[in-house]
């Protein structure tokens, strides 16, 4: 399987596409920060006309030039959907649910919402003249937000980043119980981006640590559970956790989550930080999409675990999931076959009609 590759060079510009959000501001700072487009190129910054971003944008564009000065590239404001024009435009736009942890959020309404903004920039997209821009879908959901891209631009050329988000998580939770760096941990969150997501402790390897003495802890982490049984235990556990920030305990809510297993704490945290830090996750999820903007501008073919429209390439499942590939300039190339355990397939199957369930909806 290959890329259908629309240009011969390495892409060079970015347009994000809800950029006065709080997770688009901490994006496109970040790029900046990191010198990650280079200063000869442009990034533009996507608002929605008639919105209060139509008027931030002007102050984020002025603040972001004051902070990166020398560095910085030349930044656009863009208003409407048939402007954006850019090699790699992220998606990180949209409904989120509310900061409020006593708030009673509709999921289908958020879905409904978002749904009309990704079908309108996937339609601008198509049409644009150049050829379809490599997508990168942060928004929630992004399973949706790869389906509706991948109904009207070519799907090797869009991917989700959530199961990079989760995986990043994961590898740290891992990490931190061994005393070491992220970098060196192995092993991935595939799946679903939610409730549905399947850790997968079989790939778990960490450099410097003999693999028995992971296995151990692996086991104890998994003692008296099944995977089968992950996404109840999210619902049960998120539960828990709310009650105590509804009732104003943060610290019995983090100090609970600290008692988890590894797994637990990978997914349920970032709903802590969503509800206690006022603005979601956004620096997680911005780190995670400039990760794959550099590896697109690099030039190099990486494997990471990511959301993409499948057709077949693995086990015959056919629809979106978060499952490993090889990302580069043009999106993405092949499929990388998890060689995972039985309880894990399981899980990633279920992942799938969940998925599919949920887009249909």
């Amino acid at each position: 399987m290959t890329t259908d590759d629309h240009t011969s060079s390495a892409p060079r510009s970015v347009a994000v596409v809800g950029a006065a959000g709080a997770c688009g501001r901490q994006l496109v700072a970040q790029l900046l920060n990191r010198r990650s487009i280079s200063p000869d190129a442009h990034l533009q910054l996507v608002g929605h006309r008639g919105g209060a971003s139509e008027h931030e944008l002007w102050g984020l564009c002025s603040d972001l030039s004051d902070a990166f000065a020398d560095d910085a590239p030349t930044i656009e404001l863009v208003h409407d959907a048939s402007d954006v024009n850019a090699d790699i435009v992220v998606m990180i736009a949209g409904a989120t649910i509310s900061t409020d942890p006593t708030a009673n959020v509709d999921r289908a309404l958020l879905a409904t919402t978002n749904r009309r903004l990704f079908e309108e920039y996937a339609e601008a997209l198509a049409t644009r003249p150049g050829g379809p821009p490599l997508v990168i879908v942060q928004s929630n959901p992004v399973e949706l937000g790869v389906a509706v891209m991948c109904s009207r631009l070519p799907r090797h050329r869009v991917v989700g980043a959530g199961a990079w988000s989760d995986t990043m998580r994961f590898r740290r939770e891992i990490a931190e119980a061994f005393g070491v760096r992220r970098s060196a941990v192995r092993g991935a969150m595939i799946g679903q981006h939610g409730d549905h997501l399947v850790p997968v402790w079989s790939s778990v390897r960490v450099d410097g640590v003999a693999d028995d003495v992971v296995h151990e802890w692996i086991a104890q982490q998994r003692a008296g559970r099944v995977l089968a049984d992950l996404s109840a235990e999210l619902v049960a556990h998120r539960g828990e956790l709310m009650g105590l920030v509804k009732a104003g305990d943060l610290q019995a809510a983090f100090s609970r989550v600290g008692e988890l297993p590894a797994d637990l704490r990978a997914a349920l945290k970032p709903f802590l930080v969503h509800y206690t830090a006022g603005h979601t996750t956004e620096i997680v999820t911005a780190h995670s999409v400039v990760d794959l903007v550099e590896l697109a501008f690099a030039g190099d073919h990486v494997l990471r675990p990511l959301q993409v429209m499948l057709d077949g390439e693995t086990d015959d499942a056919r629809g979106v999931l978060g499952i490993p590939v090889t990302f580069g300039p043009h999106g993405w190339n092949w499929v990388t076959p998890p060689v995972i355990a039985d309880d894990e397939l399981a899980a990633l199957h279920a992942a799938i009609d969940a998925i599919a369930a949920a887009n249909a909806g």
